[in-house]
């Protein structure tokens, strides 16, 4: 019989997957476990029970199964001391203020300014995505226009439609236009200007839905008040019907002639229309007023260009003009509509990003992107292409790429459901009309949650929800990569619908990134890149988690509890318990009629006058009440909620002696030594920590049994604090 001290001294790979069990020889496998629940991976390598959750908020909310998401929360920061959790349900908007330890509902919304009814639909919560700037939270989908959450007072929210500033005399809309027609499709109106206008395409091209939308002639806007037919649609002339010649200097004169070549690029008219010149310079000897005014058109040179004549005869043959409007309502290929409507759909993404307001993705342009003037966040007139002007960008990449979510990072990052795309941000330069393009990286495509930046990279479920990858830029590539972080977790990683990441968050000095599945339960994501660390955890609860928000360093998240019990939780470090409250004991009875129904069996911590807090096993709530009188001592408070467990099995205890490894052959642990700190209650293989208080420090544990996959399993039999820092195994071999 030969022994063997096997250390296990830390667990920085977390929870791996059991089809790493014979990868002895890995620095993963001696630095990880089989399984850890419902336990922190510290940086220093050792594991610490989660906190507990705090009950906050009850939804009211009854479960539907066949729902992926009835709730989502998102986050609202204004200042450092007026953060609010938006709690978006179907066709409802819950506000919620965090003031230090209390979260206080302080709005409900159901419908916005206009008096409708709020557009969030349950079957669509999962792909919502949102940003923030300042007081103004928007919320984008592509089935409806984008809304904002406004906050106006410190306990005070309203809901808007987005809306796209105007020119201050109301004839000009700065929103996005696009051509949704062939090239070779006209539009001929009935006349120039006024309202009852009758609009007739060549091809069949008008339905119901563009009732109420605005299209252009040339530049002169026109919003459709009926429809008659898929050729034939009626609407009100904004101004009046003119186009801006897209050549400078476009009139050529003829020396001698009063002919004037015009070039009109792609003009779609047939001869013989009259038109309006406006604006016209002198040009080849004739003044402006012989050329601005009412022409006809003599001849069709091309597709692009045209003959009229001049009310004089010119003395030489040049090009000018300046920059020509032609007032007109002749047949033309010049015409668009704007880019978001119920037509074509509203865009799939949002984000800020070099002071711009990014869209990004609709049902008829999934992989376009729309940029806001610099500053101006409802201005995306794209003007003369200056700096500052609105950019469009089309991410042609040979595929179509839906655009789910853009990130603002190092660069703007692009996610669609097939792809990784950036928009490069250069040296010393902001993105501008000029200098804008989408660069494609690498081919994996995002599933509907939404990416979160952590430890300098931006994690993203990988479509068919099987791999979470983090999308990082390399030097040494020179581009982004997409490397996966949950291969030797894969068994974690169950059909994501929402997640977050928080900052220092549960008390520790980490950033983890939570991941909510449709099992109820969370992964947890601990990065640490300076130290090349990453493992991954699991949170089970009484129920299931449903979504998960962070504020800063603090967590929320919503969780069913039962059927009909959706509520609002704060992992809270004074609770050991989840769905929890510390309520007040009065002649040793504590009143929980609020929480849970009669008949719950629930567990208690009472707390004691010096502040310890004593387990007082699992009750029974009879008539609303908790009864603690067959306890000597006279409680005033005691936490009481639902116990979560913990446990964490370490990989089968391996070791190489002299003839090779011992992996396979028959085997047991005789004793362990367990550095633990702070802890209260933890089993080793059954075998109980007898302590009085806290204990600190390494305790020894004697074991038995033999088995070719010898582990250590170390949970807990009441719920309170523990931490394990490492442990050393005499092995029996």
């Amino acid at each position: 019989m030969q022994k063997v001290r096997v250390p296990i001294t830390n667990f920085q790979f977390g929870e791996i997957s059991d089809s790493t069990i014979m990868r002895t020889d890995s620095p993963v496998y001696q630095a990880s476990a089989q399984r850890v629940e419902n336990l922190l991976v510290r940086a220093e390598g050792g594991v610490a029970k989660r906190a507990g959750l705090r009950n906050i908020h009850d939804f009211g909310i009854t479960r539907d199964t066949t729902k992926r998401m009835q709730l989502r929360l998102m986050p609202f920061v204004f200042s450092d001391d007026e953060r609010y959790i938006i709690a978006v349900e179907n066709a409802k908007v819950k506000c919620f203020r965090i003031v230090n330890g209390t979260i206080t509902l302080v709005t409900t919304l159901t419908q916005d300014t206009n008096t409708d009814a709020l557009p969030f639909d349950e079957d669509y919560l999962h792909e919502y995505t949102y940003a923030q700037s300042g007081d103004v939270l928007f919320i984008c989908h592509p089935l409806f226009a984008p809304r904002m959450i406004i906050r106006t007072g410190l306990t005070s929210f309203e809901c808007t439609p987005y809306s796209f500033d105007e020119r201050s005399d109301g004839k000009e809309i700065y929103q996005p236009y696009s051509r949704f027609h062939p090239p070779s499709a006209t539009l001929d109106p009935s006349a120039s200007t006024g309202t009852g206008i009758t609009f007739t395409t060549s091809i069949p091209y008008w339905t119901a839905d563009h009732v109420g939308v605005t299209m252009r002639y040339g530049e002169a806007e026109f919003t459709i008040t009926s429809v008659t037919n898929s050729t034939v649609a009626v609407g009100d002339i904004t101004d009046v019907l003119r186009i801006r010649l897209s050549v400078l200097n476009p009139l050529r004169t003829i020396d001698g002639s009063t002919t004037i070549e015009v070039t009109h690029i792609g003009h779609g008219f047939e001869g013989g229309e009259t038109i309006i010149i406006e604006d016209a310079a002198a040009v080849g000897g004739i003044n402006a007023n012989q050329i601005n005014g009412s022409r006809t058109i003599l001849s069709i040179i091309d597709a692009n260009s045209y003959r009229i004549t001049a009310g004089a005869a010119a003395n030489l043959s040049e090009d000018g003009g300046g920059l020509v409007k032609i007032q007109t309502h002749a047949p033309t290929h010049n015409w668009d509509e704007q880019s978001f409507s119920a037509v074509r759909g509203y865009p799939a993404a949002i984000e800020f990003h070099e002071n711009r307001l990014c869209f990004g993705g609709t049902i008829q342009e999934p992989d376009t992107i729309w940029m806001s003037k610099i500053g101006e966040f409802f201005n995306f007139d794209v003007g003369n292409a200056e700096d500052a002007d609105s950019i469009n960008l089309v991410a042609a990449t040979g595929d179509v790429n839906e655009i789910r979510y853009l990130v603002s990072n190092r660069d703007l990052q692009v996610f669609t459901a097939s792809a990784e795309l950036y928009i490069p941000t250069f040296l010393n330069q902001a993105i501008t009309p000029t200098n804008a393009q989408i660069r494609k990286q690498t081919p994996y495509g995002c599933e509907f949650v939404e990416p979160q930046s952590i430890d300098g990279a931006t994690l993203f479920v990988q479509t068919g929800g099987r791999v979470v990858r983090e999308y990082l830029y390399t030097d040494a590539e020179d581009a982004y990569t997409s490397t996966a972080v949950s291969m030797i977790s894969s068994h974690l990683i169950n059909d994501f619908m929402d997640m977050t990441v928080a900052n220092g968050a549960f008390e520790k000095a980490e950033s983890y990134a939570i991941f909510v599945g449709t099992d109820g339960n969370c992964a947890v994501f601990g990065s640490n890149r300076a130290e090349r660390r990453a493992g991954w955890m699991r949170f089970t609860t009484q129920g299931d988690f449903h979504s998960v928000v962070a504020i800063d360093d603090r967590v929320f998240a919503a969780v069913w509890f039962d059927e009909e019990d959706l509520r609002l939780c704060e992992f809270d470090e004074d609770f050991q318990l989840d769905n929890a409250k510390l309520y007040t004991v009065t002649a040793n009875v504590a009143n929980v009629s609020a929480d849970f129904a009669n008949g719950t069996e629930v567990h208690v911590i009472a707390v004691e006058a010096n502040g310890r807090q004593d387990y007082r096993g699992v009750h029974t709530v009879t008539s609303g009440n908790i009864d603690l009188t067959q306890y000597n001592p006279t409680y005033t408070t005691a936490y009481i909620g639902y116990s979560f467990p913990i446990n964490i099995t370490t990989n089968p205890i391996d070791a190489n002696v002299g003839n090779g490894p011992v992996t396979g052959m028959p085997r047991g642990v005789a004793t362990i030594v367990a550095d633990l700190r702070q802890t209260r209650s933890a089993n080793f293989n059954n075998s109980k920590l007898i302590t009085e208080g806290a204990f600190s420090g390494k305790k020894e544990f004697r074991l038995l049994g033999y088995s070719r996959d010898p582990q250590i399993e170390v949970t807990q039999d009441e719920p309170l604090s523990f931490q394990l820092n490492g442990l050393i195994a005499e092995l029996i071999i």
